[in-house]
């Protein structure tokens, strides 16, 4: 889940540590634009899976799996009100075809 950063600050921020000069610590960078830096970590690391250079989940993966998810739940509780009314249903209507009182 995103944090109360936008998307656009996250990416300068990223695209700075990157192109940090040799002696300027990540912890730096990190101070410097009021993060911690296990944030800025965790910000280069998923960069790191976006561009395909690490393996790891995408925020575009994530999105669809949580969508995915929501559909199945819904359809779980479809399948549980029509299984539900099924039930009624067949106890309020007794078969026909039975002999007759």
């Amino acid at each position: 889940m995103p944090g109360p950063y936008s998307r656009e600050f996250r990416e300068d921020v990223v695209a700075v540590a990157r192109s940090r000069e040799s002696g300027v610590s990540i912890k730096q960078i990190a101070t410097d634009f009021g993060i911690s830096e296990a944030t800025l970590q965790n910000w280069l690391r998923q960069a790191d899976v976006e561009e395909g250079n690490r393996p790891g989940q995408t925020a575009a993966d994530a999105a669809e799996a949580r969508e995915l998810k929501k559909r199945v739940r819904l359809l779980k509780q479809e399948n549980e009100v029509l299984r539900r009314a099924a039930a009624y249903l067949s106890q309020a209507n007794p078969k026909l075809g039975g002999s007759p009182k």
